[in-house]
């Protein structure tokens, strides 16, 4: 008896309030919206007991009653308050932009230019929102097929006539020049003698992505307003990432921030992937992704998930750009994962890319290789893995790309610099595993070596020889050749880590002054050749990353292991002859009438590597 008073009694106890008083604030909520106030209600007597508490309660129900219309108000009207906000945050841009004009119009012309660009997209999304159907009706209508025909035979005509008139016309005074064509041209033979389905090759892919590539590439290098913009980029990627020493000092200290290599350079891959997970909770990359894969897939004709992949390999890695696409990985026929590996392997992550800056490799020439990568690996691809399937992504509107699980901005940072420590671990064992082993072999080559009387034989000696004419056929200097060689062999059968590192060395030699050659030792390259050699090692194709790509892939979609399996080795291949394909498009670039920029692309050189060092 006694445990069950108690409960009885607070059973009683809770009765009242649990409908007395939800009762009462629901008969005030009727009675205030019939604009009357209750009376001589006996629940309200119960429940509150005086008339004190009951006016309480009534001023109580009126404020929430008030916020309840608030809040519809604002939820009829959020549109409204949306485009208000939004027209005078671009009101006060455009305030600070002409401000900035008119104070010094060289210093804000950058962003002018980015603006305009913006602007441009934006515009071309309004117009296709409001006028894209009854546009397609009008093509569709007064459309020719027998007409459409002949003019993009006649494009096709006039766009080969004028490259043959331009290399005949650049090359006339440095008939050298032609030794890249003639690589570029090697390197696509063997490709197609390789080719999966030869007679189901779409050569409109494979041009139009090489011509995406060249144009490009002449831009970058050969005219003056690209050459400056990509300098200017780079240096803003430098300045950027000069950033990390902020919070690597704190943490480690500035003395070993300054003179360890772990300090001082894998930081930068945990600023830079905390910043590339705000941009992509914000939507900003997913923006500039879906522009980049419009403009490859209204010229090349591909899929939707293929290109949207090989345009985020731009700024993400092999494991991550997938991700871009994971729901469709599934049904994507095989030449559709085809180029998704090939672009994995072509490019390198937006991570990485803040490391080898950090190295002092030239920054303009890696944002351009990655971006000139990306048209030139679904050519490459398609060359190699033709389309004998019927894709179901043909049309972008089916795919949309993924915001990320973050809930917010603080989340999204958080996420990025903690996924980060794996990356950086990756790297650090990596490196001190794919050292350790080049030592080891180069140990056991030596002492094979003195057995039969050939002194320093090494990994890299075997490499300057068997890849020499890969090098020659890139447009490198026949002396600059085994050197190029070398780096080329340590990239494909180690990782371009290494290879850039190597790289750096030879540049940092060269800006300090030192001999040519060191007995028969070459000590430093000339700027073209590290030019060259940039672009060839810009690319995750090698032999170490097979396992990367399978397993980032097959995690996805653990059904397709087979197919994964089945074509990651040919992917693996056409990816490094993107690189080289980059290479060869950048040497009849860089000609002689450019040595006026030799000086500003060293002391872009010089002074990273003393901001790093």
């Amino acid at each position: 008896m006694t445990d069950d008073t108690p409960r009885q009694r607070e059973a009683i106890s809770l009765a009242p309030m649990a409908h007395g008083l939800e009762n009462m604030g629901a008969e005030f909520l009727e009675s205030m919206e019939e604009g009357q106030l209750p009376q001589g209600n006996s629940s309200l007597s119960e429940g509150v007991g005086s008339w004190d508490k009951a006016s309480k309660h009534v001023s109580r129900w009126r404020s929430l009653q008030l916020t309840g219309r608030a809040r519809s108000f604002c939820r009829e009207h959020k549109q409204l308050f949306r485009w208000v906000l939004t027209g005078l945050l671009c009101t006060a841009f455009l305030a600070f932009l002409i401000t900035a004009c008119l104070l010094d119009f060289q210093r804000a012309l950058a962003l002018l230019v980015i603006t305009c660009v913006v602007l441009g997209f934006l515009a071309y999304d309004l117009l296709k929102r409001l006028l894209g159907s009854r546009l397609r009706r009008c093509v569709k209508c007064q459309g020719h097929s027998r007409l459409n025909l002949w003019l993009k035979r006649g494009l096709a005509l006039a766009a080969g006539l004028g490259l043959i008139l331009w290399l005949s016309l650049d090359t006339s005074q440095r008939p050298e020049q032609l030794v890249s064509f003639a690589g570029m041209c090697v390197f696509l033979v063997l490709l197609f003698a390789g080719s999966k389905h030869h007679r189901a090759v779409s050569w409109r892919t494979v041009f139009w992505g090489l011509g995406l590539q060249f144009v490009l590439g002449l831009f970058v290098i050969r005219t003056e307003p690209g050459f400056v913009a990509f300098q200017w980029l780079g240096d803003q990627i430098q300045v950027f990432l000069s950033y990390t020493v902020a919070g690597s000092s704190f943490v480690f200290g500035d003395a070993l921030v300054k003179d360890v290599f772990a300090f001082q350079v894998l930081p930068i891959i945990v600023f830079f992937s905390c910043v590339m997970s705000v941009l992509y909770y914000l939507g900003l990359m997913q923006w500039v992704i879906l522009k980049i894969a419009w403009l490859m897939q209204v010229t090349m004709g591909t899929s939707a998930t293929e290109t949207l992949s090989v345009a985020g390999n731009i700024f993400v890695s092999q494991t991550e750009a997938p991700l871009l696409i994971r729901p469709y990985l599934a049904d994507m026929t095989l030449s559709e994962v085809h180029v998704v590996m090939t672009g994995g392997y072509a490019t390198i992550a937006g991570s990485l890319l803040g490391a080898y800056i950090s190295f002092g490799i030239d920054a303009a020439s890696l944002i351009a290789a990655s971006v000139m990568a990306a048209p030139c690996a679904l050519a490459l691809s398609k060359l190699v893995y033709p389309e004998v399937e019927e894709s179901k992504f043909r049309s972008e509107e089916g795919v949309k790309l993924g915001y990320g699980d973050a809930q917010n901005l603080v989340e999204a940072a958080s996420a990025g610099a903690a996924v980060s420590v794996k990356i950086v671990a990756n790297i650090a064992a990596n490196l001190i595993a794919f050292l350790a082993v080049l030592a080891f072999i180069n140990a056991a080559l030596s002492w094979l070596g003195d057995m039969v009387d050939i002194q320093g034989l090494s990994f890299q000696l075997i490499c300057s020889y068997i890849l020499r004419p890969v090098a020659f056929l890139m447009g490198v200097a026949w002396e600059d050749c085994p050197v190029v060689a070398e780096l080329l062999g340590i990239k494909l059968f180690l990782n371009e880590f290494v290879a850039y590192q190597e790289l750096s060395q030879y540049k940092q030699r060269r800006l300090a002054g030192a001999e040519e050659w060191l007995g028969d030792k070459k000590q430093w390259i000339s700027v073209r050749a590290e030019i060259l050699t940039t672009y060839a090692l810009c690319g995750f194709s090698n032999f170490s990353s097979i396992g990367i790509m399978l397993g980032g892939l097959t995690s996805l979609v653990p059904q397709r292991r087979s197919d994964f399996s089945q074509i990651v080795l040919r992917a693996l291949i056409t990816g490094a002859f993107v690189s080289l394909a980059n290479a060869c498009v950048a040497a009849p670039a860089w000609s002689s009438a450019q040595r006026h920029w030799t000086t500003a692309v060293d002391f872009t050189i010089a002074r990273s590597a003393h901001s790093w060092n």
